[in-house]
């Protein structure tokens, strides 16, 4: 088994991958991250939809939605972003930018700070229970259905 790592070349801060309270390893900053700013890109293998749903049965899996046929596989060529966990009060966010999956400070991020993402799982796939700890936390990574 490979020891989980970041890619360097898609990385603008040094980061680190440590365990995680949140869920077994996590990316950990490791120097003073200023908000708004391109922290790594979520990179790996590009897959089409066949392929996600296979993948997608795995025990763990780190798939990225890149538009409604693609996905990125970060198992496969990933650059240490797709270890980044779910908080319901991330201190990042995703931004799909031609292609791209940037992950981007949401605000003021210090050194020892594991990084977090809302994955925001759609409200109508299997509900997967969230172990953030937030106060903000929703108990779920899936969004809340806006029917009642």
């Amino acid at each position: 088994m490979r020891y989980p790592s970041i890619d360097p070349r898609h990385a603008c801060y040094c980061l680190s991958v440590r365990k995680s309270r949140i869920h077994r390893w996590g990316v950990y900053a490791e120097e003073f991250i200023p908000p708004n700013r391109k922290v790594i890109e979520y990179t790996g293998e590009v897959i089409n939809r066949r392929e996600t749903r296979r993948r997608g049965l795995g025990e763990l899996t780190y798939l990225f939605t890149l538009d409604d046929y693609w996905t990125i596989d970060g198992a496969v060529g990933g650059s240490g972003a797709e270890l980044i966990n779910h908080c319901c009060d991330p201190n990042l966010r995703s931004w799909n930018f031609k292609r791209h999956i940037l992950y981007m400070s949401r605000r003021p991020i210090h050194p020892g700070e594991e990084l977090t993402v809302d994955y925001r799982f759609s409200a109508d796939v299997e509900r997967v229970p969230c172990r953030c700890r937030a106060q903000s936390c929703r108990g779920t990574i899936n969004l809340f259905s806006e029917r009642g």
